[in-house]
């Protein structure tokens, strides 16, 4: 397998897991009300997911480390179908209750393993491999994916129900079949050398889960880069709160009619999914003129006055326009953010280091939500926005930090590595 082709089948398994994603976005509060539910307790079971990933997302990082990448995405796929099964015909609290807790141990199986993947493919080829070109088409056909299911499932849920399916079930259906598809592409497209191991060597690889978690976080402890990296994921975490739980706030503010502001979120949700992609398409130009680190601590910096402007821009086109901006520089930072990580990444704690950098951003966001709609509630949705971009900046900085020694290794001749000491 050529370098082309793995990248292509990375590309082709990553629009098959956020297709789905998209179909099911416009949906996941409305159907659950039309079935009963109330605000508060689509709230409260939308939580479940949440602590889920919390608790699985390191140790199913390190799962992914011990026993391979490609199974552990079987699995999650497995998992996946089961959850959007029973989301089909969920009619109760408790039935809606256990969708989310399936898809919250999907989504911490999911969290790592294919990039892991096509990265330590990429680099077995050639130490040299240049796996940021990946990753950030990655990004674009991720966001182009999303946007795409959001207006097929606008338009699905137009056409109305089908036979006994009501309409807004029939973008799920979708999601349901699209994510099969997603999960034999999985069987047939991933291949990955591991040598057979029977029952007794499953058994020893998953007892080598904490010993894959214990070195992410070992690696955390000794290198001050990587732990700048996972503090700009946690900061980042704190800011996006403003654009994806404040921006409809402050919109239905400046429009004064929260229906109306209702109405324009699906388009222009799915628009900015577009200019992600779009943002992520950008970059490399970027990144080739000022560098990995000096482009992430630039786009941080961007970030924040994007979203400055959306939270105090008047009138919708100012807000909506902020927004747009906000989801470009977003969708540009996101590989250049996992480019940077994977390379001070040691192969065999890759996964467990991609879900500790993910699992900091869950109570970066908790916290974010707590104290900048508590902002919003004393001072002002503006006033909120603009803290949660103050504090989004505070990671720019540490974009450029550096090892403290760096040497170049003898095994790899013009291969450069690093020890942080």
């Amino acid at each position: 397998m050529t370098a082309e082709q793995l990248r292509l089948r990375y590309l082709v398994l990553l629009g098959l897991r956020w297709l789905p994603v998209g179909l099911v976005i416009p949906v996941i509060v409305l159907l659950p009300l039309e079935r009963g539910l109330t605000v508060a307790q689509v709230g409260a079971v939308a939580a479940v997911q949440g602590f889920t990933v919390l608790f699985l997302e390191l140790p199913t990082g390190g799962l992914s480390d011990a026993v391979g990448r490609r199974p552990v995405l079987l699995a999650a796929g497995v998992i996946n179908l089961a959850a959007l099964s029973l989301w089909t015909v969920a009619d109760t609290v408790s039935m809606f209750a256990v969708v989310y807790l399936l898809q919250g141990v999907y989504r911490a199986l999911d969290s790592g393993p294919l990039q892991a993947w096509f990265v330590d493919e990429a680099l077995a080829r050639d130490p040299e491999a240049d796996i940021e070109t990946g990753i950030n088409r990655g990004e674009v056909v991720l966001g182009l994916a999303i946007a795409g299911g959001a207006l097929a499932s606008g338009g699905l849920v137009w056409l109305g129900p089908i036979g006994g399916v009501s309409a807004l079930t029939v973008p799920v259906v979708a999601g349901l079949i699209i994510s099969g598809l997603g999960t034999v592409a999985t069987a047939l497209l991933m291949t990955e050398e591991r040598p057979a191991r029977g029952l007794s060597g499953f058994m020893a690889s998953v007892r080598g889960v904490p010993a894959a978690i214990g070195g992410a976080l070992s690696l955390v402890r000794r290198s001050r880069v990587v732990f700048a990296l996972i503090m700009v994921e946690f900061f980042w975490s704190v800011g996006m709160v403003t654009f994806e739980k404040l921006m409809p706030v402050r919109l239905s503010e400046v429009m004064a009619d929260p229906g109306a502001a209702a109405a324009l979120l699906g388009p222009v949700n799915s628009a900015a999914w577009v200019a992600s992609a779009a943002g992520a398409a950008a970059v490399p130009l970027m990144t080739k003129r000022l560098g990995a680190h000096w482009t992430g601590f630039t786009l941080k910096l961007v970030h924040a006055l994007t979203i400055v402007a959306m939270g105090l821009l008047a009138g919708p086109a100012g807000v909506i326009g902020g927004f747009l901006l906000c989801y470009a520089v977003h969708g540009a930072a996101n590989p250049v953010h996992a480019g940077l990580l994977h390379r001070q990444a040691e192969g065999g704690y890759r996964a467990s280091l991609i879900s500790l950098n993910s699992m900091v951003g869950q109570p970066g966001f908790a916290i974010g939500a707590i104290v900048l709609t508590a902002v919003a509630s004393g001072a002002g949705t503006s006033a909120a926005i603009v803290v949660g971009a103050v504090v989004l900046a505070l990671g720019a900085p540490l974009y450029l930090v550096r090892p403290k020694v760096e040497f170049r290794e003898a095994t790899h001749a013009g291969t450069s590595g690093s020890l942080a000491l």
